[in-house]
């Protein structure tokens, strides 16, 4: 598990959970390790105060119901929120694992009857989200998480009911992540079908597969132009023999000739059996593959570092653009630097935080000992949140740990 310390200004308790440090943040919030009452790990999403306005507010409150709604095994969990606090925040299962953007980026395309096997539990899990009458509409690596138990689909906060009448967007703007996005949501037809997330998610497999997307650019702008012009074929090089018709037809410009998620399961299961092996076993083997890169060195000796949220530092974040954007003309081919995935856009400040160097430690603080900071590193005790009526902190082994290799790290970059 990989954390920063908390800032000074970080808070210490938001609900009922305890926030053991940092995990990431992106243009919106700022994601924290947290722990419940009874010692469970949260994921606890927490709103900047400096974007926090009525329609931030209520987009925060529609991803919330939306995670109320949805539920199943492939889904990080919810576990709380509060859009109406100070600090609107959200709190949901932590999964261990890093998200498969920086997998492929650290460890490399994925071997195609794992590919296959993600493919057929993901869509196996959308399907799902589907029937409960949701579109997840911003599906892309950095949104799944390869965790110990397999991978699992987290940040529906685009999400948006199939049925519903209410839009959280202007009427003239598109939103979500270009390089994954079906040209229909693009082009901002409504209203959208399922087939936006049959698109995204075989512009996911493409990426598993092969490392790059179906359409990049240097630009956000010249990405939209490439997702909606429909004589601009998805980029297939490299994709393995067995998988081209799957996903040239999950990456179908017309959404009516894309296949179901039902039959990208089916497609799935029977590349996956043509292989001599049980889609049970390719599941298996996809989580033990991904769990040992996970905890074996990199390349560069390294360990690979884990991160819940949001996207890595080089993967494109959401991205709202308004149609009349897409009519600026786009630069010739020629004069576009090579395209790659990790110069498709500048994705400011959605990149993670900077990890601390060195394995936890394991040894446990004395007895009675607080998840605190060092007191050269707190604020003042007037600046902080009355603490008195506060329920006792926890010492699970998980956070004993965590908070002693978050003393360890200041102490290491202490000028004493």
């Amino acid at each position: 598990m990989q954390t920063t310390p908390l800032n000074p200004e970080d808070p210490l308790e938001l609900g009922d959970f305890e926030l053991l440090g940092r995990i990431g943040h992106g243009g919106m919030g700022q994601v924290f390790l947290g722990e419940s009452l009874g010692g469970e790990p949260a994921a606890v999403k927490v709103i900047k105060p400096s974007v926090v306005d009525s329609e931030s507010r209520l987009r925060f409150a529609q991803e919330i119901e939306v995670l109320k709604t949805i539920w199943g095994p492939r889904i990080a969990a919810f576990l709380g929120a509060d859009a109406d606090a100070e600090q609107p925040w959200l709190a949901t299962e932590y999964v261990d694992g890093p998200d498969l953007a920086r997998h492929v980026k650290t460890h490399g395309p994925l071997p195609p009857v794992l590919t296959a096997a993600l493919g057929a539990i993901l869509a196996e899990a959308l399907s799902a989200v589907h029937t409960q009458g949701l579109l997840h509409r911003d599906l892309k690596p950095a949104n799944i998480l390869l965790g110990p138990n397999g991978p699992k689909i987290i940040d529906f906060g685009l999400a948006a009911f199939t049925e519903s009448s209410v839009s959280l967007t202007a009427p003239h703007q598109v939103v979500g992540t270009p390089i994954c996005m079906a040209p229909e949501q693009a082009a901002g037809v409504k209203p959208l079908t399922a087939a936006v997330d049959v698109y995204a998610l075989g512009a996911l497999l493409l990426f598993a597969a092969t490392g790059h997307y179906p359409h990049e650019a240097a630009t956000p702008y010249m990405v939209f132009h490439l997702v909606t012009d429909p004589g601009t074929a998805p980029d297939l090089s490299g994709v393995p023999a067995e998988l081209v018709p799957l996903l040239s037809g999950m990456l179908a410009h017309d959404a009516e000739t894309r296949p179901s998620l039902t039959d990208v399961v089916q497609q799935c299961r029977s590349l996956i059996e043509a292989q001599g092996m049980k889609i049970a076993q390719a599941r298996r083997r996809l989580t033990t593959h991904t769990a040992d890169q996970r905890h074996g060195p990199t390349s560069a000796g390294a360990h690979s570092p884990t991160i819940l949220w949001p996207a890595p530092a080089n993967d494109p974040s959401a991205t709202e653009i308004a149609p009349v954007d897409l009519d600026t003309p786009a630069p010739a081919p020629a004069e576009a630097p090579p395209s790659s995935p990790t110069t498709l856009v500048d994705p400011g400040p959605s990149a993670p935080e900077t990890p601390v160097p060195g394995p936890p430690t394991q040894l446990d603080p004395p007895h009675g000992s607080r998840h605190e900071r060092p007191a050269s590193n707190r604020p003042p005790k007037d600046s902080r949140r009355p603490t008195a009526g506060a329920h006792t902190v926890r010492h699970s082994v998980q956070a004993r740990r965590t908070a002693e290799r978050l003393r360890s790290a200041y102490a290491a970059k202490a000028p004493f």
